[in-house]
């Protein structure tokens, strides 16, 4: 299900970037302003490349903001595998015969 609202939201998404790159083929100046560098680009090469750079930023920043709550999630399953081991070991304690 996942996989084909993935085809229904990126095959649009897809073909509206395409267009938007045929539409936008003007060459722009970009200057890095404290460098003494600049760039010619198409508008939607620019456009583009500023959009993936922030999805990029943002996806890392969640990622980062997420990490104490893999952790405790981590450590929880440390400590309920650790549990299931002793209920374990004491089932089997109280199944074998005294002798």
């Amino acid at each position: 299900m996942a996989r084909f609202l993935g085809w229904i939201v990126g095959l649009p998404l897809a073909a509206l970037m395409a267009l938007f790159a045929v539409a936008n083929r003007h060459e722009v100046r970009l200057e890095l302003w404290p460098l003494p560098w600049s760039v010619d680009l198409p508008v939607y090469l620019a456009v583009l490349g500023a959009l993936g750079l922030g999805l990029v930023i943002g996806l890392a920043a969640a990622w980062l903001s997420g990490h104490g709550a893999r952790r405790a999630a981590r450590q929880q399953r440390h400590r309920a595998e650790s549990l299931t081991r002793q209920i374990e070991q004491a089932q089997t304690d109280q199944v074998k015969p005294a002798a």
